[in-house]
């Protein structure tokens, strides 16, 4: 019997935790991303409300934003970050039809007998790297954004990694890497900067553990640090060409 099962036979469905949260993601936990630089598209992106054929309706999918590191605050850091604190991505394999080595959270489309998006957000991360639900505690509940490459309307589910364990990758079909980013690195002026896309599109971007974060994962980790006190001040003038960016670490469109 798989968790969703015993939860369900139990009567329990996955809710959010509202109390005992580390003071230093009450950030995150308490406000809805935002763009203070007016760079990050990717936050205003909705599906339309009226869609005139069944084929155009979007997919629902959720993501698992999860945040590991200590209980306690720094209160040497902004924000009171601790020093352990990082963020759950994988990288997906470059043999999949959409969003191939793109880094992302894991996540993925809403399955019959799902019980709400923080129940797919844990499915999905468990299926794709092995997490164990039991030490996650989901803290919000993030409003959809709509991806339109794939034409699905994720919900971003925020979590705390309460008790840290053992991730991998899953399936070598699925994701080439499962890995755990400090957020310290994520916060460095010097691995942020603002991407190009060919066809016109403009977003925020990270530079971290030899890999390129853009697009939506990007734009949500890029809302979330606006919000959560621990941003350090990024030249969000500094925009380089995806592709070239892409390159650097080895990636392609």
């Amino acid at each position: 019997m798989d968790d969703r099962e015993g939860r369900k036979k139990a009567g329990v469905a996955p809710r959010l935790v509202t109390g005992d949260i580390p003071p230093w993601l009450r950030g995150v936990a308490e406000h809805e991303p935002v763009d203070p630089t007016g760079t990050n598209p990717v936050l205003n992106r909705r599906a339309m409300q009226k869609v005139v054929s069944a084929a155009l309706r979007p997919r629902q999918a959720a993501v698992l934003v999860l945040f590991g590191g200590s209980p306690q605050p720094d209160p040497n850091a902004p924000g009171g970050l601790p020093a352990d604190a990082d963020v759950l991505l994988t990288q997906r394999a470059a043999t999949l039809r959409q969003h191939r080595g793109q880094v992302a959270f894991p996540g993925g489309g809403v399955e019959p007998g799902d019980d709400g998006p923080i129940d797919t957000a844990m499915r999905e991360a468990r299926e794709e790297t092995g997490l164990d639900p039991r030490g996650v505690e989901p803290i919000a509940v993030l409003p959809k954004i709509f991806v339109p490459p794939s034409r699905f309307d994720v919900t971003p589910v925020v979590a705390y990694w309460r008790t840290p364990g053992e991730v991998r990758v899953v399936s070598e079909t699925e994701a080439a890497r499962v890995v755990r980013v400090p957020l310290a690195d994520l916060i460095d002026p010097a691995n942020r900067f603002v991407v190009r896309h060919p066809l016109g599109y403009m977003g925020p971007a990270f530079a971290v553990d030899g890999m390129l974060v853009w697009g939506f994962t990007a734009g949500v980790l890029a809302g979330l640090l606006a919000v959560s006190g621990w941003e350090r001040d990024w030249d969000h003038h500094d925009v380089r060409d995806l592709q070239a960016s892409l390159a650097a670490v080895g990636m392609t469109l």
